[in-house]
C-alpha cells in the first residue's frame, strides 16, 4: 500500500489504496516514518497517491482505535521535515485529515486543479498533530489557519493556491514530471550545499 521508487536517487513514495480514499492505517503510516528516516542519501523526496484523492486521513477503523490521536503522525511529519534534500508533495487529488501534516511538512507542494483541502478536526473533536496548526500558519497566517481548522472550511485547489498552501496547479498528465523538474537543479547539486540552503531558510 506504500511503493518506494528510488530512480536515480529521487526517493518517490506513492500511497496507492485507491479503493479506500488512500486512507492511512497505523502500519502504512509506521513504514511511511522508515522511509522519511532511511531517506538520508535521497537527492529528492516526492510523496504522492494513486487515484483522485492524495490521501482521506486515517483509515475510519483505524481511527476509532486510536488511530487518529497516535504520535505516529507527528514523528512523520517531523521525519519528513528534517529531511535534508528538498522534499514535494505531488497532489493527484484531495487532501484531508491527519495527511495534511506529512504535506505541510514537505518544502514545496504541487496539486492538481480539482483537489481540495480540509482538516476537519473541529468537527470530529480531535485536536490536531502539534507542528500542523503551526506550519500551517506559517504557509498562509493566523486567520486562514483559523477558517480551516476552526469554521471547518474546504477549500479549493484555486483558494489553496492564493493562500499560499500549495505553490502551483498543474495537470493529472504533468504532476510527477514538473515535481521532477522543481527537483533538477537540488538533485543536481551537492548534498552538503543543498543541505547548508535548506537549513538557512529553516
Amino acid at each position: 500500500m506504500i511503493e518506494l521508487d528510488k530512480t536515480d536517487d529521487i526517493w518517490t513514495v506513492t500511497l496507492n489504496r485507491p479503493d479506500k480514499a488512500n486512507a492511512l492505517t497505523h502500519d502504512m503510516l509506521e513504514n511511511l516514518v522508515d522511509i522519511a528516516h532511511s531517506a538520508t542519501d535521497a537527492r529528492g523526496f516526492i510523496l504522492t497517491g494513486t487515484g483522485k484523492v492524495f490521501s482521506a486521513g486515517a483509515d475510519l477503523e483505524a481511527a476509532k482505535a486510536g488511530l487518529a490521536t497516535s504520535d505516529v503522525w507527528e514523528r512523520l511529519s517531523t521525519a519528513i521535515a528534517l529531511m535534508p534534500c528538498l522534499t514535494i508533495a505531488a497532489l493527484n487529488g484531495t487532501l484531508a485529515g491527519g495527511a495534511t501534516g506529512m504535506v505541510l511538512a514537505c518544502d514545496l507542494r504541487i496539486a492538481v486543479e480539482n483537489a481540495k483541502f480540509f482538516y476537519p478536526v473541529m468537527k470530529l473533536g480531535y485536536l490536531p498533530q502539534p507542528s500542523d496548526p503551526i506550519r500551517m500558519s506559517t504557509l498562509i497566517g493566523p486567520a486562514r489557519t483559523k477558517m480551516i481548522l476552526m469554521a471547518g472550511q474546504k477549500i479549493d485547489a484555486a483558494t489553496a493556491l492564493t493562500y499560499g498552501l500549495i505553490d502551483r496547479i498543474v495537470d493529472q498528465d504533468d504532476l510527477l514530471p514538473c515535481a521532477h523538474a522543481l527537483l533538477a537543479d537540488s538533485a543536481q547539486a551537492d548534498p552538503g550545499h543543498v543541505a547548508n540552503i535548506k537549513g538557512m531558510i529553516d
